[in-house]
């Protein structure tokens, strides 16, 4: 027992000391890299438009695609952080993403840069992001609320240095020169990969470790077929289809998504919610072009919301992890949405630049408390050995609406008038609406029942914001 006892506490060392802060590190300058990179695209709204001849529409295609695979690359990572681990990942994501800024320096087409900027890049962003969100839950037990705060400051400095980064170097070099150095800057996800070395788990297994059983039985396999053993065909053809919906239940968690109705409501609301969440970061910067605000200080609006949520996301973590919060974080999650869906009306009334700094503040307050309680709340419905799975088919059902939403709203011709910021309002809206009936639902039925406390059982504390 002693024995056993020892080799646990052993085990349990990297946990909340030592090297886990070099790793929190590492996370806060990965999201940084990666999900703070996005809200750079706005400033080069107008000059791809020039340079290419495109209409609203076929320019926001490009941000688009690039942070629906972010968001919906989540499976694709799951498979890999199982196979190869959470380092591998992280560094194969840091090479994509800096390859694939790189070669958009070079394109000719707006078509390329979708595929450059938009598909490479948004992969290897997801891959940096998901597989770091992953191995950090690990590395913290005791200060997991904390480090996770912490962490989602990487995003807030994303916001506030990309843009003003971005327009400093548009100005000296040009768009095509500036995403070359973007390559560069990215393939240092990689040298934060390298810190995310693997944790060993009281268990004594590692992290990432295959599962045992499935290596013998594939080489028996094998061996069976080289010795000219033939499998009958219907056998084999039914094995297939299990062995595909099982790896579709395992890494896209759709038993979760029937059975657990907390996380199936959750999910949906919060992807109806992406429809337009991201469309400020996009059309913000050109519409205050439009409205005769200077090119300098219309990149600034996207640096203020940064520069907040540096101050915000912290404290919203830390409030929500107190006790008082526990089982209610949905409340503070709806009311953080309500604001954020109102806060966009305020460009309606004035496109004056002090009017446009209010906004952002109003809009960079709500947006922290949603980007650190989104994968909380999730965490209260899922279990951790399963939250793999669950952010997996959470990321990729989002991901439709936010490539559809800016598309969308780019068809609307612009006449002064904020058509999709009404459109990002009502979506908001709705989806905190949403979020609290469907909070006050499930309140009565474990009331009633007890099985939602089960079902809520939380293994794990809040994760980084998506945005």
């Amino acid at each position: 027992m002693s024995q056993g006892g020892a080799a646990e506490r052993e085990a349990a060392k990297p946990q909340d000391r030592g090297w886990a802060w070099m790793v929190l590190l590492a996370a806060v300058l990965l999201q940084g890299l990666t999900l703070g990179f996005p809200s750079c695209i706005g400033v080069f709204f107008t000059d791809l438009q020039h340079e290419f001849q495109a209409t609203n529409s076929k320019t926001s295609w490009f941000p688009s695609i690039m942070v629906a695979v972010l968001h919906g690359g989540g499976p694709l990572c799951s498979i890999l952080v199982k196979r190869f681990g959470c380092r591998f990942v992280v560094m194969l994501g840091g090479l994509l993403s800096g390859v694939g800024m790189v070669a958009s320096s070079f394109c000719k087409s707006i078509s390329q840069l979708y595929l450059t900027a938009g598909l490479i890049t948004g992969l290897g962003s997801c891959f940096s992001f998901q597989a770091g969100v992953t191995v950090l839950g690990y590395y913290f037990v005791r200060w997991r609320a904390l480090a996770n705060a912490i962490a989602s400051t990487g995003v807030s400095l994303g916001f506030t240095l990309w843009p003003l980064l971005s327009q400093h170097l548009l100005d000296e070099m040009g768009w095509r020169n500036t995403f070359l150095i973007f390559g560069g800057i990215l393939l240092n996800c990689c040298v934060c990969g390298a810190i995310m070395r693997p944790v060993q788990l009281a268990s004594g297994s590692l992290l990432q470790s295959p599962k045992p059983g499935e290596e013998p039985e594939r080489k028996a396999e094998e061996a069976q077929l080289s010795n000219g053993a033939s499998s009958p065909q219907p056998k084999l053809q039914q094995q297939t289809r299990t062995a595909c919906f099982q790896m579709l239940q395992k890494h896209l968690a759709f038993d979760i998504f029937c059975q657990n109705k907390g996380y199936q409501i959750y999910t949906i609301g919060v992807t109806w919610m992406m429809m337009g969440f991201a469309l400020p970061h996009i059309y913000l910067v050109p519409y205050a072009i439009q409205n005769g605000v200077e090119e300098r200080r219309a990149a600034l609006l996207i640096s203020i919301i940064g520069f907040i949520n540096i101050f915000i996301r912290p404290f919203t973590g830390l409030l929500s992890g107190h006790r008082v919060f526990t089982g209610k974080r949905i409340y503070l999650f709806s009311l953080a949405v309500l604001l954020c869906g109102l806060s966009n009306f305020i460009c309606v009334i004035s496109a004056e630049f002090s009017m446009l700094i209010i906004y952002c503040i109003i809009l960079s307050i709500a947006m922290s408390g949603i980007g650190a309680l989104i994968f909380q709340v999730l965490m209260d419905v899922v279990e951790m050995d399963r939250f793999s799975s669950a952010l997996g088919l959470f990321t990729i059902l989002e991901s439709i609406t936010l490539l559809i939403g800016p598309p969308l709203t780019g068809e609307r011709k612009w006449d002064g008038n904020m058509h999709h910021i009404s459109w990002h309002s009502l979506a908001l809206v709705c989806q905190s609406l949403f979020s609290k009936c469907k909070k006050c639902l499930f309140l009565d039925i474990s009331d009633r029942s007890g099985k939602w406390a089960k079902q809520s059982t939380v293994k794990a504390a809040p994760f980084l914001a998506i945005f």
